[in-house]
Parts: C-alpha cells; structure tokens; sequence
C-alpha cells in the first residue's frame, strides 16, 4: 500500500496540507450569524407555507382545532 493512501485514510496526510484542510473545515463550520439569520429566515417561510398549505386541504382539521383553541381559552382562568 502506497504511503499516500496510508495517510489519507488515518487523516494525517503531509503537515502542510492537514493545515489547510483543518483552515478550512474551521471556515465551513464557523458560519456568519448573518448566514444563520438567512438560512433560518428561509426555514421559517417554507415551514408558514407548508401549514397554510395544509391547513386549505383539511379544513375540516383546521375547524377542528379552531373550535378546541377557543374552547381551552374559554376554560383557561386568569
């Protein structure tokens, strides 16, 4: 077996590359909180259009849950 494939598969390669390789898995995990907000902003609208859509094809589930939800507000004490 070559040295080489030795290396790769321990992940101790030559020095000047782990260095590099390790720069960059520490880029790739260490994202913005812009890019976070983005990626969340994102999930959040996808989420609120997949319930809207469920919510118009089982309107009697939707009634339902309505009607459960103004019954626990009405049982609820301040």
């Amino acid at each position: 077996m070559p040295d080489g494939a030795q290396h790769e598969r321990d992940g101790a390669g030559p020095p000047e590359l782990r260095d590099t390789q390790d720069t960059r898995d520490t880029q790739d995990t260490q994202e913005t909180d812009a890019q976070r907000r983005r990626r969340r902003a994102q999930f959040l609208r996808e989420l609120h259009e997949a319930k809207a859509l469920r919510d118009r094809v089982q309107p009697r589930r939707v009634k339902a849950a309505r009607m459960r939800q103004a019954m626990r507000m009405r049982t609820f004490r301040w």
